[in-house]
């Protein structure tokens, strides 16, 4: 009786530190760095190191870049691939060349690549056979470079006829936004040295049916990559909404509840424990959270528990795919008058996908939130592995086993829960360098995680658990 007496004040406590949690949550953060407070979950503030590759990030550098993308009058996947001036290719070999001069300060640690094949016709909208090419620069880790991250926008583009490849189409927010991003993080930080790798990805063949995306996803499944996220930021270059008002501090990120890769099992066990809310993609997207909102970025992340837009897609999902961790930055609210358009005036009002329509400033933030996540991720240590609830016998307490990391800079693990009602972590405990934990709470009142801790003092994402009998 009183064990019992003592769970349930346990679990009252724990209530009731969860919702002091989510009410001090702020901007900026509650005041408090990462660690264990009293069992209540904080963010994860950014350090001296982090502030200054934030610091680093250069809006008018962005602003170049989007206009010199947009200049090539247009982008299309059908567009040609041997003009010097206008076309698809043009912009590959001019992307090509600046991720190059970015890879020569990094003291060989980075390299670029043309990753091109030949996609045979795939009607409606690859009507010929076509080469697509994706710019990849990547920063080989310096302690774990087996574990990869991936950040990307797509260079191709289109006007209102998805098939028409001579018709202007500039492409600016659409998404000269999302690779200018991708092409400053590169620049940012050839010069550091993250323990684990981090993709920089320009991918062609977004507008016709993610080809590029997919070809890039396949490769990484096809070679045993060990991507643990990968983010597209596709259409992240406007705060301002169709009806004039202007949301210049939110941007939000998609992140699919039930994985786009679940097998039939793994559905089955899904419904039998719950976890809609917990795949890997929503614990990225809680990650991206607690690193990218605060006083650095200027940013809330707005999570949008969904896929992508309704019935709409992107980059993203060709690595949702292949199993890998993915989710979607984009623009809080879009305006159709500036994507897919023909450039021309209509009842006095200008359409097109034009830079004058962009907010280089808020596309600066943007690169900030993905600059904190991506370097959080890869001077972390990885999520961690195999995390399972032992279910051999009937207990009010929960056990908890998984396996060891490889990161040389491992310190230990926290075990994280919440209330099933809650959207986020609230509480951690920290148990130590081992590989099981017991917690005097029932697994069918709360839900559980593990991540693990590096010896700097970073988090890195939760993993949920799966059944152990």
């Amino acid at each position: 009786m009183a064990e019992e007496r003592s769970r349930r004040v346990f679990l009252s406590t724990s209530a009731a530190l969860s919702a002091a949690a989510l009410s001090s949550t702020t901007l900026t953060g509650v005041p408090a760095d990462a660690e264990e407070q009293g069992g209540r979950l904080s963010p994860q503030r950014p350090d001296a190191e982090l502030r200054a590759i934030l610091r680093e990030i250069d809006e008018q550098r962005i602003e170049a870049t989007v206009r010199r993308l947009a200049a090539f009058g247009t982008r299309h996947t059908l567009s040609s691939q041997t003009d010097p001036v206008r076309g698809i290719g043009a912009a590959r070999d001019w992307i090509f060349a600046e991720m190059k001069k970015s890879a020569q300060r990094s003291g060989g640690r980075m390299t670029v690549e043309s990753q091109s094949y030949l996609q045979q016709p795939a009607p409606p909208r690859i009507p010929v056979a076509t080469t697509i090419t994706n710019v990849v620069a990547t920063l080989r880790g310096s302690t774990t470079p087996e574990r990869v991250y991936v950040v990307s926008g797509h260079y191709d583009s289109r006007c209102s006829d998805p098939l028409d490849a001579t018709k202007d189409a500039p492409g600016a927010d659409d998404d000269a936004s999302g690779v200018a991003v991708a092409m400053e993080l590169a620049r940012v930080l050839a010069t550091r040295r993250p323990a684990a790798t981090i993709v920089f990805a320009a991918v062609a063949g977004e507008e016709q049916g993610l080809f590029g995306a997919r070809h890039m996803a396949t490769l990484y499944k096809a070679a045993g990559t060990n991507v643990q996220a990968m983010f597209t930021n596709d259409i992240v270059g406007s705060s301002r909404a169709d009806d004039g008002t202007r949301d210049p501090h939110t941007i939000r990120l998609f992140a699919e509840g039930v994985p786009t890769s679940e097998t039939p099992a793994q559905a089955d066990i899904r419904r039998a424990v719950g976890g809609e809310n917990d795949s890997p993609s929503r614990q990225l997207a809680r990650f991206v959270r607690s690193v990218a909102e605060n006083d650095a970025t200027g940013m809330t992340v707005r999570v949008i528990h969904r896929r992508d837009r309704y019935l709409r897609g992107g980059d993203h999902i060709p690595f949702l795919e292949q199993g890998y961790p993915a989710a979607r930055f984009t623009e809080p609210h879009e305006d159709y008058a500036h994507q897919h358009q023909d450039v021309r005036v209509e009842n006095g009002k200008r359409y097109g996908d034009l830079p004058e329509f962009c907010d280089f400033p808020f596309i600066a933030r943007v690169a900030r939130v993905n600059a904190a996540t991506v370097w959080s991720l890869a001077t972390a240590p990885g999520t961690p592995e195999d995390v399972r609830i032992r279910t051999n016998r009937l207990t009010n307490d929960t056990d908890l086993v998984w396996r060891r990391g490889t990161d040389p800079d491992l310190d230990g693990y926290e075990v994280v829960w919440r209330e099933t009602t809650a959207a986020d972590w609230t509480q951690v405990t920290r148990v130590g360098d081992t590989t099981e934990a017991k917690v005097d709470l029932s697994k069918d009142n709360v839900f559980f995680g593990v991540r693990a801790v590096g010896k700097n003092g970073r988090r890195g994402p939760v993993a949920f658990p799966t059944p152990l009998s």
